[in-house]
Parts: C-alpha cells; sequence; structure tokens
C-alpha cells in the first residue's frame, strides 16, 4: 500500500503545490480504489504547457483558457495581455496558478 502511494505522489507532485504534498499524501491513504481510478480522468493541467502557452501565446490569454480561467483569458485577449505587462507577469505567476487550479479540483473531486 505505502508503495502505491508512493508511486502515486511521485507521478502526481509536478501537479500540485510542494506545500500541499503533505495532504495530497493524507487523501491518497484515505483513498480507496474507486477514487483512485477517478484520478486518472481528473484532467489535470501540466504546469510546464501552461509556461509554454504563456510564452508562445501569453498576450492572447490562452495559456489561462488553458487552466480554466475563462474570465481572465478574454480580458487578457481584449487588452492584449495588460499591454504586454499582464503577459510578463504571468511568465511567472502561470505554473503556480496552474498547480492551485489542480489542487482545488483534487480537492473537490476526492
Amino acid at each position: 500500500m505505502n508503495d502505491k502511494i508512493n508511486m502515486l505522489l511521485m507521478t502526481y507532485s509536478k501537479y500540485f503545490p510542494d506545500e500541499s504534498m503533505m495532504m495530497i499524501r493524507d487523501k491518497f491513504e484515505t483513498m480507496d480504489e474507486s477514487k483512485t481510478s477517478m484520478l486518472y480522468t481528473l484532467g489535470l493541467k501540466d504546469p510546464t504547457m501552461a509556461l509554454i502557452l504563456s510564452i508562445v501565446a501569453g498576450g492572447l490569454g490562452i495559456d489561462r483558457f488553458y487552466i480554466g480561467d475563462t474570465g481572465l483569458g478574454i480580458a487578457k485577449l481584449l487588452t492584449c495581455g495588460g499591454c504586454g505587462i499582464w503577459t510578463i507577469i504571468d511568465y511567472f505567476l502561470i505554473m503556480k496558478v496552474a498547480k492551485e487550479k489542480n489542487l482545488e479540483k483534487f480537492i473537490t473531486v476526492m
């Protein structure tokens, strides 16, 4: 059982903030087999992909659409990335935001 938990933590650690790993470990320990299979269908967003989208097309808000922030994506699109300032700020913040969104999704489902 402990090996399975460690394997799940290694597999999914890149999707969640580092400070939440103990809470996620506790959830994994109390999780039954049906919830484990549901974990594969959560559709977690890769923070690295969010960063790549932010660098390539951040001014159009595509990075925000990718992580599920539709309202902010539209605002970023209409303001051309906040005249470029918002785009540059997102280079540094988008990975953390993607991990937090994944954590919210994980908590609501599990």
